[in-house]
């Protein structure tokens, strides 16, 4: 769940394994983004100003979010994916373009599997297969990420996540994810399960308001279990929430800002080695964290979405200025771009973008 404004990305020729509008390429430059771009992401609701390509070929960003229902045509999708990796090329590095595409309501590209709502997926195999579906269109139209499956476990009938989430059980919702993640990165499309630590609990939509989910953590660490199956299935991102959770860290920081929800749950108990990539920034409980890119960076978010552009503008200058007095913050940095160009390569050598020359 992210917030329909605008935000970011980075730059010249691209290719991508099918149809529409990217042509062939060799090798991903090792130019590129400097590290800071590389952990930049923002959001386009409509086709791109010439002042966010123009960001986009200084380098300042690393992907690009598609949000926004109705405006993304089989045709307008592909025009627009081209049109941004054309100009991160510019800079000798392709972009990380993402959609939303979990099915039913969320649905950024209405012509595109899954028709059903997770709620309404009937086994693993439908799962597996909607999945499938939905990464060759994307593929098709130049989007090598889907911000998908919600393996979130809603604990009642009027949890705000409603069909999005597969079920209220979290053996079933384990295998549901488990058959999601596989249908669509076996087609060459990167997944991310989301919202860790999970939502399930929550009272009320996080892009509306600051949630604290006060569960205990017993009951908290039952949700993990989808997340856990997601991860042996290999995702290659994990989204992290923004809603607190004052049961399992004490600081009373989003789960995006927490090293012990970051590094301890998920890296260390979990096991992830991926990307993790924040929900939006630009968020109620987000926005009031000063420096708030620095705060979740160092927290171990790698990617960081800003639902605005000016969000991700002052993101970027933020951890430029920070940085320059802070050797921590300079090796976070690293490491997060070190975990997003694996990624890239991962989706390179399947058939995904890369810059010519």
């Amino acid at each position: 769940m992210l917030r329909t404004l605008v935000g970011l990305v980075a730059v010249a020729a691209v290719s991508v394994a099918s149809a529409a509008a990217r042509p062939a390429a060799k090798t991903r430059s090792v130019t590129g983004f400097s590290d800071t771009a590389e952990t930049v992401m923002g959001t386009l609701t409509a086709p791109p100003s010439r002042h966010f390509l123009t960001r986009i070929r200084n380098g300042k960003m690393g992907g690009v979010l598609l949000l926004g229902n109705g405006w993304l045509t089989r045709h307008t999708a592909a025009t627009v994916t081209a049109q941004l990796q054309q100009a991160a090329c510019t800079r000798g590095e392709p972009l990380l373009i993402a959609v939303d595409q979990e099915g039913g309501m969320v649905r950024r590209l209405a012509w595109a599997p899954p028709a059903e709502a997770p709620a309404y997926m009937s086994s693993p195999s439908v799962a597996n297969s909607q999945a499938a579906g939905a990464a060759a269109a994307l593929r098709s139209v130049g989007i090598d990420i889907d911000f998908a499956p919600v393996v979130d476990t809603p604990g009642a009938a009027g949890n705000f996540l409603g069909s999005r989430a597969f079920s209220h059980s979290r053996t079933w919702n384990a295998r549901m994810a488990r058959a999601f993640v596989g249908g669509l990165q076996t087609n060459g499309v990167a997944a991310a399960a989301k919202h860790f630590p999970g939502l399930g609990l929550a009272s009320g939509n996080t892009d509306h308001g600051r949630i604290v989910i006060r569960a205990a953590a017993w009951k908290l660490r039952q949700g993990l279990l989808p997340f856990q199956s997601a991860v042996h299935a290999g995702t290659k991102l994990v989204m992290l929430s923004t809603a607190v959770y004052p049961k399992l860290d004490g600081s009373k920081r989003p789960a995006a800002f927490s090293s012990t929800i970051v590094n301890g749950l998920l890296r260390k108990q979990l096991g992830f080695e991926g990307v993790t990539v924040t929900d939006s920034l630009t968020a109620p409980a987000a926005v009031r964290i000063p420096h708030t890119a620095t705060r979740a960076m160092l927290a171990g978010s790698d990617l960081l979405i800003f639902g605005a552009e000016s969000a991700s503008e002052l993101g970027y200058s933020t951890l430029l200025a920070d940085k320059a007095g802070s050797l921590r913050l300079q090796n976070r940095i690293t490491q997060a771009a070190t975990r997003i160009r694996a990624l890239k390569d991962w989706l390179a050598a399947h058939g995904g973008p890369v810059c010519s020359g």
